[in-house]
This record gives structure tokens, sequence and C-alpha cells, in this order.
């Protein structure tokens, strides 16, 4: 059965619904934690032995995943303890109504984070989805997000000391991570806590085999995301590199040479400014000292070789 089709058949029993006091929202997390992985369980308590003089105590929160990972952390609240049984405030005051949103958002916000987790990586614990809420509550950033910042610090640089090219080159590698994430997460953004050593693997194959890349731009996008990560790390998001241990499979490389016709092109070549003749010059000395097969070049003008054997 679909999720889609339980939301519609909720609809279709709301009144139901509604005479037992339960929210859509409520009917959602119920749906949600069918659909994981493992069992994600978000519970609260009140801590009673730290009860403030106003009457109020704080919230705790519990966090379960599976039956061997559990973890927990303050919900950064206090309610009035006379309002609150069964892990909810009770009543329909304002103060309750509002009590039990923010606790709701917490419960909603962390089954959404272990999607996010499982999705690109294994194992995912409740101090994994634990430490990505506390990083919520401070403003944690996340990889496309800062991505695009640093290109549009980068670009504001052009012309001092950064070149377009380079710009143009990570504005690029953002899109293919961009249509990475939404091709196989279906994610929009992913924050820094969430990457791992699978998922840089993941994407360097999704580059070789969805996009068909060649090695040199593989490198290239790869190492453009290695920067970010590297500057991340720098700033103190994240601790772990998830390149590590991580190696680029670099190109072949192929000898070039150039054909004698294209040598003699070159020797003969008219050019607009005079640093052009003595680059030019400068390099058929170097591939004379390079090719003991040429025994001189004899020059016939000013600006002019002529190659022989």
């Amino acid at each position: 059965m679909g999720f889609e089709y339980k939301i519609g058949v909720y609809f279709l029993l709301a009144p139901y619904f509604i005479s037992l006091k339960i929210t859509l929202l409520q009917v959602i997390f119920y749906l949600n934690n069918r659909v994981m992985k493992q069992e994600v369980k978000v519970s609260f308590y009140l801590k009673r032995n730290e009860t403030k003089k106003d009457g109020k105590s704080p919230v705790m929160a519990r966090l379960s995943i599976g039956k061997f990972s559990e973890t927990i952390f303050s919900a950064k609240m206090t309610v009035p303890a006379d309002l609150w049984a069964s892990g909810r405030a009770t009543g329909k005051s304002h103060t309750a109504n509002e009590i039990n949103r923010q606790l709701d958002e917490i419960r909603a916000s962390a089954l959404s984070y272990y999607r996010e987790l499982s999705a690109v990586r294994e194992n995912v614990t409740a101090e994994d989805v634990k430490n990505l809420l506390l990083g919520m509550a401070s403003g944690q950033e996340t990889l496309l997000s800062y991505f695009r910042a640093h290109n549009e610090n980068f670009d504001k640089r052009i012309g001092v000391n950064r070149k377009e090219g380079s710009a143009k080159s990570y504005w690029y590698a953002l899109g293919h991570l961009t249509k990475f994430l939404k091709a196989k997460y279906k994610l929009s953004d992913i924050p820094f806590a969430a990457l791992d050593r699978s998922f840089i693997d993941k994407y360097d194959l999704y580059l070789k085999i969805d996009c068909r890349l060649s090695p040199g731009t593989i490198v290239l996008l790869t190492t453009r995301l290695g920067t970010i990560i590297g500057d991340a790390i720098t700033e103190g998001i994240i601790t772990k590199n998830p390149f590590a241990g991580y190696e680029s499979e670099y190109p072949e490389r192929q000898q070039k040479y150039l054909t004698r016709k294209e040598l003699n092109k070159l020797m003969r070549a008219q050019f607009t400014k005079p640093k052009h003749y003595l680059i030019r010059d400068l390099f058929l000395i170097f591939m004379l000292y390079r090719n003991p097969v040429l025994r001189y070049v004899q020059i016939i003008g000013r600006g002019y070789f002529c190659c022989r054997r």
C-alpha cells in the first residue's frame, strides 16, 4: 500500500481521527516510522529533579533506532510540570498546543534526518541523528549551500586573484553534485555530517557510469569537491575528511608530438606580437635539446627556422 494512498485514507476517516484527537502530523509520523529501514522512536519526558521555582521542568528527548542504538538529549525547552502527562502537554490551552507543536517539530526533524543519513550510508546510529538535531539548532551548514556560497564569493574575486575559468569549473562541479543528490537520494541538499567515504565512492561511480565522463573530468569534479570539504574542515564545520583513502583514477598520459608538416608550419608562422616569436623560438630550442634526431636548426631569416636531419 503506497504512502499517498494511506494519506488519502486519512482524509476519508478524518472525522473519526479528529474525534480521537489524532492530528494529520501524528498520522504522518506513524506512517513514516512504518517505512523506515529500522524502527525510529522519539519520546519525551520531564527531568523533574531539576524543576525550577516557577514549577517548570526541562524536557528531555529519548531517541532510539532499532533495538541497540539509543541516546538522550535536552529538547532545550521547559514546561509546567502540571501540564505534562504521557510524554506530552495536556489540555487545549495555547501553552499546551505550543509545547506539543515544538515536540512534533523535534520528532519530525529526527525522522527526516534519519532518512537523509540512511540514504547515503548504512548503520546510522541514534547518536548520528542527535548530532544533526543539535547542529540544526545552532545553524548547521549543508554541503550544497556551503558550496554555493563559496562560488559566489569566488566570483567576486575574479580579476583580482581568481580566474574566470576556475570559477566556471566550480559552478560546473556544483551542478553535477546537485544532480547526483537528486538522482540518487531525492535530496535537495545534505548536511556535512552525513558525508563519509561511501558517499564519495558513490559519487565517483555516478560520474563514471551515469554521466560517462572522462577520467580527467572526474578528477576535476572530485578535486573541486575536495577543496570545498577541505575549507569546511578548516572552519571546523566537520572534523573527519570523507575523502580519506580515496584516490582519483587519473587518465593515462599519452605522448604527443608534432609531425614534420606541423613543425614546418610552426616555424614559418607569422605573429602579431614580438613576444610570440620569442616564445616560438624558445619552444624550438627546447625541442632541439630534447630530440637528438634533429641535427640542427638553420636560421633562414628573422623569425624563420628550417629543420634539417
